[in-house]
């Protein structure tokens, strides 16, 4: 058979062929005026090769709580090695590592100690766990062409089986971890949320989907005088309890148990929140749940959308690469832009829909609109 393999890859437009001669990028390696442009592009295509070895840089320290050990005092090779039974010339390539990608600082003699950067990601609520959690996630992307051709059966896809099953089916442990792995995040998403969405002329807040009630914990800390309702499944709103007294709120929050895909949506509330909700669901759920929201609110009644979402024509890294991706591999959902989010709410009747521009896309981005009176 003969063989149709071209000997030289044609890429098209001349600014992509140019940049595509090796002969241009030899001759552009050596010209002063253009060197530096040539090494930047070099660095970023060598990142993108070797960004899953630094992902397991940090997924080693983590593990290994390397960066708590560190954080106390600064550590040689040999004192971690001794604690975790690993060769201590190993633990030196670990640690130089971690050096590399700015979360150490090697300080002599042999001696390494936290950059700001550690140091940041050990005060993120919930990142460490989230970082435990992607060798889930990494499992299900080892081979990523069977991933989007949908051959395989991932392994996220059972540790979120809520997204699937009804209220009855959902295993008390694995809600008890799939809302705390949320919770933990949901400090740094209700402040940007926050920061977009005012509350000052709510009278009632339901929560739909809220989990053990994070966001409703700092929205009630915001708010002294807001009444509030957390609508949940009964296997995740069993912890909402604990959570909303150590916030000081529970005596102004009523917890009703139930399921948006099955039931009603309870209404007296004023404003309806939806916090990293529709990116779990499918369209069709998802149009079905803007709907109900739409007809639980009263006149001049206000939805809250919040959850990261695509950069549509301008996509983001965090979320068109890494959220997208997830959603793949939880097999249901997907990370929509804003302005499909709005297009769907303006579909069920809302009006007057803001799309503020995100603090930070890679937390959330919020997408907020109002019942017509």
């Amino acid at each position: 058979m003969k063989d149709i393999t071209p000997r030289r890859v044609k890429v098209s437009g001349w600014r992509n062929r140019l940049a595509a001669s090796r002969r241009f990028q030899r001759w552009a390696a050596r010209f002063p005026l253009t060197r530096r442009i040539t090494r930047n592009e070099g660095e970023q295509l060598f990142d993108l090769v070797s960004g899953f070895v630094y992902s397991q840089v940090l997924q080693a320290l983590v593990q290994l709580d390397a960066l708590k050990d560190i954080a106390a005092k600064p550590v040689t090779p040999d004192d971690l090695a001794k604690k975790h039974e690993i060769d201590p010339a190993r633990m030196r390539v670990l640690l130089h590592a971690g050096v590399s990608v700015g979360l150490l600082k090697l300080k002599k003699p042999d001696r390494y100690a936290l950059t700001q950067r550690g140091a940041s990601l050990l005060g993120v609520p919930g990142l460490e766990a989230l970082i435990r959690h992607h060798s889930v996630f990494y499992r299900d992307l080892q081979d990523p062409v069977a991933l989007l051709r949908g051959d395989v059966e991932t392994e996220l896809s059972e540790f979120w089986p809520y997204v699937f099953e009804g209220p009855s089916a959902l295993p008390e442990d694995v809600a008890h971890t799939y809302s705390n792995l949320m919770a933990d995040s949901q400090g740094l998403i209700a402040e940007d949320t926050l920061r977009f969405v005012s509350l000052k002329n709510v009278k009632r807040l339901m929560d739909v989907g809220g989990g053990s009630g994070a966001f409703l914990a700092v929205a009630g800390k915001a708010y002294p005088n807001l009444q509030m309702a957390l609508f949940d499944l009964p296997a995740v709103t069993s912890q909402a309890k604990d959570v909303l007294k150590a916030a000081k709120v529970w005596d102004r929050t009523e917890v009703i148990a139930g399921s948006f895909r099955k039931n009603d949506l309870p209404e007296g509330a004023d404003a309806i929140s939806l916090v990293r909700v529709l990116y779990d669901h499918e369209d069709g759920t998802v149009k079905k749940l803007l709907a109900d929201v739409y007809a639980a609110l009263p006149p001049g009644g206000r939805i809250i959308i919040s959850e990261p979402m695509s950069g549509g024509q301008a996509p983001l890294r965090a979320t068109d690469a890494y959220f997208a991706f997830y959603c793949m591999a939880m097999q249901t959902g997907q990370v929509r832009s804003s302005d499909k989010i709005a297009k769907f709410c303006e579909n069920v009747g809302f009006i007057g829909i803001e799309k503020p521009k995100p603090f930070r896309p890679y937390v959330t981005s919020v997408v907020s609109a109002v019942k017509p009176i």
